[in-house]
Parts: C-alpha cells; sequence; structure tokens
C-alpha cells in the first residue's frame, strides 16, 4: 500500500488551529518551572514579512519551544512597533490614512507570522499606534520632566529634508538620513530631550557587565559613549569679561598651547570677534554651516579657519594666543572650543603649517630633542617635559597630574571626565508619532498636561500633503487648548516623540499588557525580568539598545522596578542574502525578468552580481508566503535555520530549501513506512535483553544525538549542527537492519527524531507524534534526556597515521593497553600493507584515538 503523502498545507493549518484553539502558548504568570523570557525584536509592521523575519523568529521559537519541553515557564510575546514614517509616507502615496494603512498590515502580517507556525502568547500583543499604549509613553515623560532628565531647549539639529524632520545623532551615519539616505542639514530649533547623558557612567561601566552580549555590540556602545579622563582649562579673553572653557585629554601640553580653535557655530565667536574681522568671521561661519555634514568626523575635511582678531590667555603662562574660529570644531562635541598645540597634534600641526602659526615643543622624546623648524608631523608619543617652567624634566605622564593639580590650585581648572554621548533630541516635525504631553501659556509658560487628563490623543482628522512641518500644527481642534494651571487660552505641543522612545520600554509592557494604573505592575515586570534571550539586529547595536538601556535605568531610578539592565542575553543574527541579477539597460532584475540568462525586456545579458543582503531595491527579496505555499512553514522554518549559524549571514539556496523539503519527507516516510513495527513496539526498557550489533549502534546513536541537539541548542545556538545531527541519526535509522528484531529500539529511536526536530520543524513533529500514538501534544512533552550508560562506548576506534598520512583504522577495547593496540594494528591488512618490508622506527599511541608510525 503506497504511503500516505506529506500534506503540508492541511498538517500545518489543523496544527495552527490546533494551538489557537487550545491556548497553546499563553503564559502562566504562575506557572510551573522557573521563568525564561525570550523575545525577538518587534517589527514594523510593514505590510508582509520577509525572509530576514523569518529568520530571526524562527530562532526565538526554538529557543521558546525546546525551553517549554524542558520544563521553563516561557514567557513569549509580539507586538507591533508601529509608528513612525514610513506608515505615514505611504499614506500620502496611496491616499489613505496612517491609521489605517498601519491596522491593515498588522492583521496581514499577523496572518503570516500565524502560518509560520512561531509559539507567541497573543494576548499580550502591544502596538506602540495605539491610545492604551503610548499612553504611557506621555506618563513617563512627564515623570522624566519632574526628575529634570527631560527638558526643552534652542539647539543646532540634524534636519533631513527628505523626512522634513530632526534625527538625533545616533541616526545620522556618514552625514545621511539612516531611513532615506538624505544629506543631513544642521538647523536651529527648539526641541525637547532626554537627559540620556546622565547616565552616561553607569551606561559606560555596565557594557562590562553583560557577559551573554556581543562584544561587538558592546565596543560600538562603549565608542559611541566615549569617556574621555581629562582637565577642564578655563581661558580668559584679553580685553574682555568672556572666558572659553575646554576640555582636553593632554594637560601636559598646555605650555605648548600657541592658539585657540573656536567652532564657527560657537557663541562666543561672534561676541569676542573685532569690528574689522567681523565681516569675514561671519562670512565664514556661514559658508561652514552652509557645507556642514552631520555625522562627518573632523578628520574628513579640509582644516581651515580665519582669525577673529581676539587673543586669550594661556592660564599658566599668562601668555596670549589668537583665538581663530575653526571648520573642524564642533560645537556638538565637548565645549566646541580645542586648545591647540601644534607640535603634539596633527590637526593642530596641520592647520599651523596652513596659517603660519609657531610650534612650540613641550614633550622630547626620551632619546631625542626636536626642533620645531624641522619637524615634519606632530610628535604624540611620550617623553620628558621640555620648555614647561617647573614641569621640566619631567615623564610627560607625570605631569598630566601635576598640570591638572596647578590649574586648580590657580582656580583656572580641575580634573574632569567627559563623554561623547549628547542627550538624546526626541522632537519629531511628523505627524504619525505619540503627542508630547505639554501646552504652551502666554501666562504660565510651558505647563505639563495633567496625568488624569492623559493620553493627549493624536487625532485622525488630519490632512497628509507630506510637505513642511508637522500637519498638527494646522490642526486647530487638536492645537487649541487650556492651559491646566490659570484655564486661559493654550496652544498644544505640536511635536511627536521620536518612535524609539515607544520602542524602549516596550518589553516592560508584554509583562502587564493590561495594567492600568500604572504602564507595568512592578512584581510582574520583577518576575519576568530582565529578558533572558533578546534576538534582533546589528543595526540596532547604538540606537535601540542604547535607548533601552537608559530607559530601563531611568525607570528603575523612578521606582517602578529594580533591576538594572534589560536584556540578559543577546543574539545579534546575520543577514539574509541572494545572488543578484542586473542588466546594464534595466538595472536590477527578479527573477522572473530573466530568462536563458537574458533580460526578458531587452534580450542583453542578465549578468549575475554579488550576494547581497535581500532588498526590493535590488530585487533578490524571497516572498515568504510563496515558500509556504510550495514548500510548508516548516521547510522555511528549517532550511533559515540549517544554512548558517543565527550569527552569521545566510546566503539564499533554492537547493537548500528542496534539501529540507526533502529531508521532512524522509521523516514522514521514516514514520509511516514503519506504524506496523513502530505500534507493535513496547517502550525501550533499560536493563532489558542486553544489546548488540546495530541495535546497539542505534541505541547509542540516539543518546549521542539526544546530548548534541540538547547542548547545540541550549549552549551555543547552533541550530545547523543540531539539525545535521538529527539527519545523521535519520539515515542510520534508514539502515537499522534489527528494527523488527529489535522494535523497541526502533521506536525509542524514532520518537528521540521527532521530539529532537520539534522546535524546528513544530507542524510535522506534532502530527507524526499523534500518529505515533501519543496523547499528549509535544509541546508539552518532556524534552528527551541523553542516558549516559548509553554514551559510555566499549570500544573504541584508532586512526592509524604511518609517515604523516592516515592509512587505516583499528577498533581496540576502551581501555586496551598499549601492547594490545599495536599487535592489533600490527595485524591490520592495510598497515601491513604500508609497511611490508621497513623497518619500524617510532610508535607513538595517544591512548583512545591515534597511532602515529614513522617507517623507513
Amino acid at each position: 500500500m503506497a504511503t500516505e503523502r506529506y500534506d503540508h498545507n492541511a498538517i500545518e493549518g489543523r496544527w495552527q488551529e490546533t494551538w489557537e484553539r487550545d491556548g497553546a502558548f499563553r503564559t502562566k504568570k504562575d506557572g510551573a518551572g522557573d521563568k525564561y523570557y525570550v523575545l525577538e525584536m518587534f517589527p514594523y509592521p510593514s505590510g508582509k514579512i520577509h525572509m530576514g523575519h523569518v529568520r530571526n523568529y524562527s530562532i526565538g521559537d526554538v529557543v521558546a519551544r525546546f525551553l517549554m519541553m524542558r520544563g521553563r515557564n516561557v514567557l513569549h510575546p509580539m507586538g507591533w512597533d508601529s509608528f513612525g514614517l514610513p506608515a505615514e509616507n505611504a499614506a500620502i502615496q496611496h491616499g489613505t490614512h496612517p491609521s489605517v494603512w498601519t491596522r491593515e498590515n498588522i492583521a496581514n502580517m499577523k496572518t503570516q507570522l500565524g502560518r509560520m507556525g512561531f509559539s507567541y502568547d497573543w494576548p499580550r500583543e502591544v502596538a506602540t499606534y495605539k491610545p492604551d499604549y503610548y499612553r504611557w509613553n506621555q506618563w513617563i515623560f512627564l515623570k522624566l520632566l519632574e526628575k529634570g532628565l527631560a527638558y526643552k531647549r534652542r539647539s543646532h539639529v540634524n534636519w533631513c529634508p527628505g523626512c522634513a524632520t530632526v534625527l538625533a545623532n545616533e541616526q545620522v551615519e556618514d552625514g545621511q538620513c539612516w531611513r532615506c539616505s538624505s544629506a543631513v542639514e544642521e538647523k536651529e530649533l527648539e526641541q525637547w530631550f532626554l537627559r540620556i547623558t546622565a547616565y552616561a557612567g553607569e551606561l559606560l561601566d555596565f557594557t562590562y557587565k553583560l557577559p551573554g552580549w556581543p562584544e561587538r555590540v558592546l565596543i560600538m556602545q562603549r565608542n559611541w559613549i566615549g569617556k574621555s579622563a581629562g582637565a577642564e582649562a578655563v581661558f580668559k579673553v584679553a580685553d574682555s569679561s568672556a572666558e572659553i572653557r575646554i576640555f582636553t585629554t593632554r594637560p601636559d601640553t598646555l605650555h605648548g598651547m600657541t592658539f585657540m580653535s573656536l567652532a564657527a557655530a560657537h557663541p562666543l565667536t561672534s561676541k569676542i570677534t573685532t569690528a574689522e574681522r567681523r565681516a569675514e568671521v561671519e562670512a565664514f561661519a556661514a559658508r561652514v554651516k552652509a557645507e556642514a555634514k552631520p555625522g562627518r568626523g573632523a578628520g574628513e575635511i579640509k582644516k581651515e579657519g580665519v582669525f577673529t582678531g581676539a587673543y586669550c590667555v594661556n592660564p599658566l603662562t599668562g601668555d596670549k594666543v589668537p583665538v581663530y574660529a575653526a571648520n573642524f570644531v564642533l560645537m556638538g562635541y565637548g565645549t566646541g572650543a580645542v586648545m591647540a598645540v601644534p607640535a603634539h597634534d596633527q590637526r593642530d600641526f596641520e592647520f599651523a603649517k596652513v596659517y603660519g602659526l609657531p610650534v612650540k615643543v613641550v614633550i622630547n622624546p626620551p632619546d631625542a630633542t626636536l626642533d620645531p623648524a624641522s619637524m615634519q608631523e606632530a610628535y604624540v608619543e611620550d617623553g620628558v617635559m621640555v620648555n614647561s617652567g617647573r614641569f621640566n624634566g619631567m615623564k610627560n605622564t607625570e605631569a598630566m597630574t601635576a598640570i591638572t593639580a596647578a590649574l586648580a590650585e590657580a582656580g583656572a581648572g580641575r580634573e574632569t571626565v567627559n563623554y561623547k554621548l549628547r542627550d538624546w533630541g526626541i522632537s519629531r516635525q511628523r505627524y504619525w508619532g505619540c503627542p508630547i504631553p505639554v501646552v504652551y501659556c502666554g501666562t504660565c509658560g510651558t505647563v505639563p498636561v495633567p496625568y488624569e487628563e492623559l493620553p493627549v490623543v493624536l487625532p485622525e482628522d488630519i490632512k497628509l500633503t507630506g510637505k513642511g512641518a508637522s500637519p498638527l500644527a494646522e490642526a486647530e481642534g487638536f492645537v487649541n487648548a487650556k492651559c491646566p494651571k490659570c484655564g486661559k487660552a493654550a496652544r498644544r505641543e505640536t511635536d511627536t516623540m521620536d518612535t524609539f522612545v515607544d520602542s524602549s520600554w516596550y518589553f516592560l509592557r508584554y509583562c502587564s499588557p493590561k495594567a492600568e494604573t500604572l504602564p507595568f505592575d512592578r512584581s510582574d515586570a520583577e518576575r519576568w525580568m530582565p529578558v533572558d534571550q533578546y534576538i534582533g539586529g546589528i543595526e540596532h547595536a547604538v540606537l535601540h539598545l542604547l535607548y533601552a538601556r537608559f530607559f530601563t535605568k531611568a525607570l528603575r531610578d523612578l521606582g517602578l522596578h529594580g533591576f538594572d539592565e534589560p536584556f540578559k542575553n543577546l543574539l545579534t543574527q546575520g543577514m539574509v542574502c541572494k545572488e543578484t541579477r542586473k542588466c546594464h539597460a534595466h538595472g536590477f532584475l527578479y527573477p522572473e525578468e530573466v530568462r536563458d540568462g537574458k533580460c526578458v525586456q531587452c534580450g542583453t545579458e542578465a549578468k549575475a552580481g554579488p550576494v547581497e543582503k535581500m532588498s526590493k531595491s535590488k530585487k533578490n527579496v524571497v516572498d515568504p508566503d510563496v515558500l509556504i505555499d510550495e514548500y510548508g512553514a516548516d521547510t522555511t522554518r528549517l532550511f533559515s535555520l540549517f544554512a548558517a549559524p543565527p550569527e552569521k549571514d545566510l546566503d539564499w539556496s533554492e537547493d537548500g530549501v528542496e534539501g529540507a523539503y526533502r529531508f521532512i519527507g524522509r521523516v514522514w516516510r521514516l514514520v509511516l513506512e514503519n506504524m506496523d513495527t513502530l505500534n507493535a513496539a513496547e517502550p525501550y526498557a533499560v536493563g532489558g535483553a542486553t544489546l548488540e550489533g546495530s541495535a546497539l549502534d542505534v541505541h547509542r546513536a540516539t543518546h549521542r544525538t539526544i546530548k548534541k541537539v540538547t547542548q547545540d541548542i541550549e549552549e551555543r545556538f547552533h541550530f545547523n549542527t543540531a539539525i545535521s545531527a538529527i539527519m545523521e541519526l535519520v539515515n542510520a535509522l534508514y539502515q537499522f537492519n534489527e528494527k523488527d528484531a529489535r522494535p523497541d529500539v526502533f521506536k525509542e529511536a524514532v520518537e528521540a527524531v521527532v521530539l529532537l526536530l520539534s522546535p524546528f520543524a513544530p507542524h510535522v513533529s506534532e502530527e507524526l507524534w499523534q500518529r505515533l500514538g501519543n496523547a499528549e501534544p509535544v509541546y508539552k512533552t518532556a524534552w528527551p534526556r541523553p542516558d549516559p550508560d548509553a554514551l559510555v562506548a566499549d570500544e573504541a576506534t584508532i586512526v592509524i597515521q604511518i609517515n604523516g598520512k592516515v592509512r587505516s583504522k583499528v577498533t581496540v577495547p576502551v581501555d586496551a593497553a598499549e601492547e594490545f593496540v599495536k599487535d592489533a594494528v600490527i595485524k591490520d591488512e592495510k598497515t601491513a600493507e604500508w609497511t611490508k618490508g621497513k623497518t619500524l622506527r617510532k610508535f607513538v599511541y595517544v591512548p583512545g584515538k591515534i597511532v602515529n608510525m614513522v617507517v623507513g
């Protein structure tokens, strides 16, 4: 009788309905087992999931299902990061409203995720565009405002003309918008900020207390926070009451300062410029502003400056040095002023050479004397102090402390620490975001909206054009308000919050998604947090992950919980990549636009391009829905997990997908073609009839596989090698020639295959488990445990290496003495062939592993 066909559509649909009906993955607050919170970064509801989503969520689902079977009480929620520019822009493009667009996309993507069989606790679902979520954004904002951690000021900001909004420093990449790649400009605007700098030290310190995070991510955060230990010094401007404050990590070079550099946009630049120099300085400042590219480092531009006509006084020497406005000093970093020491800073050296400024050596190498006139570059190494008054002869490393102390004694400086990190600007001049809960009153000034009036609801009767400032400014029904203090007419804030605010605490809301008096219940948060395993892309290393850490610490200090960090372990999965095809006339091509190696539109050669990250722009995307229709969710999951380790990029392969499908078919047939044997078999009994021959081999292979798959999932996340081990066991079962003689051993092995496969391919595993006569579903079944006795081998295979090359193998008892092994090796037929007529000069035995022989 023919074996029943593997119908993935029917099987997967049936089990998805069963899981939903039974509430299979709904987490119990007080469920049995230790808690485990596994979380994948929630998606933006763009309308369709892509293969990157499939891979990310499949990784998390393996962990969740595995740990459920290990007896853990697993929390595995999902939601939607649903505010932001893409929805607003798409709504404008399609003539609809962002809320309609977002709701429809969430419904579509939720259906797709359901088809993948992911084990989400859907009753905990959150969507950040809903007032019952962003109400708590506003509540948190007001609490931060009360604590001085939120404030408004006029500042130079990064402006994206393409998105028509402000960007945080972290959202500017190489001078371009992180989202649309437009060249970012500099503007001066009134903006709301969150004082993340108040936590700079703790954020940095705790990067050394996160052993479960990739070192690459931690280094990126450390570099972004950018701690520098040094000195603050104050320079009085000659013939003026003005003072210039600088921070330097090299106080030892203070005596070598020959000019001061100010940012062109520094407030003092205009203030101290002399009348005769004003026109030139103002023209220079205007040109620097026009050429400014946020995110570009000072090392990337030609060093230029202009003399302001002003001088400042060195607080230790009394020397007057000229003050220059310079394009390489940035107002947003440090104090916007830099003491220039050309002899010991390459940037200052280059500037001094261009503008004919003095070079004064104050540190000589230990074994040489520098001549400023013949120097070709700055000397930046350690050495001995010279030309530095009472500090002459000291090692410069010692002089750093001494000179800092001298500044303090003179009332002109102090030892301090500086951070590159800047406060987080959260104001956005767009509509589709969380309203900022303040009003502006002519009498009372800036007034917070009372807590009892939250949420300030984003109105939906808005006309979107995509032009200019936020349309909220034109919505009279929204803008016009009463002052909560005096009752007079007031005006609402029309900027909305950066959407990274939404994602900075969503993982806490999952703990108490229905909480109505606070953002989350403290006991729930302390029950589940921190997230035990967080999974997402490396692109979030600085943005989301840093903001989430900041929010966690700020909410702790508001008394909402008692832990320090949000994520115990972090996995940054690799990208899904695929070969591109390109025609010189039509650019990138979809596979269906290529026939017989040629572009179907023009007939020219469609050249194979590099393997790149899947993207619509490169036309190398694969639609998960098409894969699920043709091969099933289990195949799609299995391929995405088998093709590469999670942290590595995955190269797409049609052959790989076919291979995964064939393997599932082999498992299907293994069970169904042997149902009579399996149904008749008694469970394997430890201590029963003695095993020997292939039955013993299969029994041992089963338990070795259980051990390996368990370790690969639990300890290493090496899902690809875990799947490979299951494949090897399946191969062994197809070759098992004693299954009728020892059906109990065969049944034990087949059941192990089904259970071990279940986190990767849950639908087919549930189906086969049920057909094997098990009443309890797989997800409620205990994960198999390896039998220690089965892992102990009676024999060892010894590799025989002759003159450096492997020539044969022999099998000996594991406790065999060297003489016994040597005798077995000499008697081995292949060994005899390679040593015939030769003298044995050396015999080295590594017990249980290898024999090295030298003959000649």
